[in-house]
């Protein structure tokens, strides 16, 4: 099955809101096993529109669009499929009742609404079409096949689109098809892309049933297993070997092999089972790794301070890093990092100290110590690692792979132990 995105919607071409609908879908159906070939947007014009979803309809087999679904007389979506796909709208009593029940509902919270005519406009449907029920808005989803095609039609606001593709449009894919794609992620970090590749060029080259697949994050790599099969049970046992080839490759380079952890929550879970308790002194990252930390839900359980040392005066008042380090070889320098990471921990009480200072530009560099120039050191349990990392990149970008680096040493140095 080849599948088209279509997002309707003239805000989404004017830039005044991020199309993450279109993201959704393209995960959802690499997910499912659909091959999706094109991705279009377009705005709220009746010929256009129509011309894009004749294309579409002419070179795939479903399309999958969101947006345009509304009450107003620019939520043409609806009436414009239905058109190319000579399919008549009628009014649904069902449907008609569920946005009378939800307007009234809405109403008593906002006393001075009241229901417009153009509201029942929703209640309208393509006659030999599947509605939807949309229990979180007014629109209901629909479903539209003619002549081996399929159109799929969803409101636009994520909250609702998201709850009725899961709901009800992966159970329809999925009854559409023999076999169903399955895939686990392994994400591995403190290797480069490049590095990662080529240690599993061979398993790329020789593989039929499940795939394997590399996708590069900042700082990490991420491997995507995918085996097609009946059935989950059948998908996970074609999957089972490769998985533990890449274990076997990897190590403790995995942090995880669940797609939704983060590298900031598989470092909080292991601190956790250490019984270990954080600081973090930062300077050119500016609290950005602290932050990462506080993202994940029982992260008070490690975290204990949080410090932004950008001044060598605070390197010294809260650190305890020396004058004489700091004169001798500056605040970037290996040196400064090991003192911070070790007065992190000996001030505040904590077994580990994760300590970053670097350069992060656009300016402050110099020959002997350019921009993206960033030492880091980490001390566990009176144990203390220095690394030295040269980064590329504007000042975001450098901040960004710190961080990163910053949270997979802190990781590494708690492995060690």
């Amino acid at each position: 099955m080849v599948a088209e995105i279509i997002s309707i919607g003239t805000e989404i071409l004017m830039g005044n809101i991020t199309n993450t609908n279109a993201v959704y879908f393209a995960r959802q159906c690499a997910a499912l096993g659909i091959d999706c070939y094109y991705q279009d947007v377009v705005g709220d014009n009746e010929e256009r529109m129509t011309q894009m979803i004749r294309t579409a309809l002419d070179r795939s087999d479903l399309i999958l669009l969101s947006g345009g679904l509304g009450p107003t007389e620019d939520d043409l979506t609806k009436e414009v499929v239905c058109k190319v796909m000579g399919e008549p709208l009628v009014e649904d009593p069902h449907t008609r009742a569920l946005i009378q029940s939800y307007m009234e509902s809405h109403l008593k919270s906002n006393p001075d609404s009241a229901i417009t005519a153009n509201n029942w406009k929703q209640a309208l449907v393509p006659e030999h079409g599947i509605v939807l029920d949309n229990e979180n808005g007014t629109a209901p989803g629909l479903i539209i096949e003619k002549d081996g095609k399929t159109a799929v039609l969803l409101p636009g606001p994520p909250i609702e689109m998201k709850p009725l593709f899961e709901e009800r449009v992966i159970p329809y894919l999925r009854s559409k098809q023999e076999d169903i794609l399955y895939s686990h992620m392994i994400k591995i970090c403190g290797i480069g892309e490049s590095a990662v590749e080529t240690e599993i060029l061979d398993l790329i080259d020789s593989q039929t049933n499940p795939t394997l697949a590399t996708y590069a994050k900042t700082g990490e790599v991420h491997l995507r297993v995918t085996a097609k099969a009946e059935n989950e049970e059948k998908a996970l046992a074609l999957m089972a070997p490769v998985e533990e080839e890449l274990k076997k490759r990897f190590g403790d380079h995995i942090y995880t092999t669940d797609e939704e952890v983060t590298l900031e929550e598989a470092v909080v879970h292991l601190m956790k089972k250490r019984n270990l308790h954080l600081t973090t002194a930062e300077s050119c990252t500016g609290g950005a790794v602290a932050s990462r930390i506080v993202n994940v839900p029982g992260a008070s359980e490690i975290l204990e301070q949080g410090l932004v040392t950008y001044s060598n005066e605070a390197k010294q008042r809260y650190l305890g890093v020396s004058k004489e380090t700091l004169e001798q070889y500056g605040a970037v320098s290996a040196q400064t990092a090991r003192e911070m990471a070790e007065g992190g921990c000996r001030n505040t009480g904590t077994e580990a100290c994760i300590a970053i200072t670097g350069i992060a530009g656009p300016g402050g560099g110099t020959p002997e110590k350019p921009v993206g120039l960033v030492y880091m050191g980490c001390s566990v349990n009176g144990k203390t690692t220095v690394k030295e990392y040269q980064f590329r990149g504007n000042r975001t970008k450098i901040r960004e792979q710190a961080v990163v680096k910053a949270l997979t040493l802190l990781r590494y140095c708690i492995l060690k132990q």
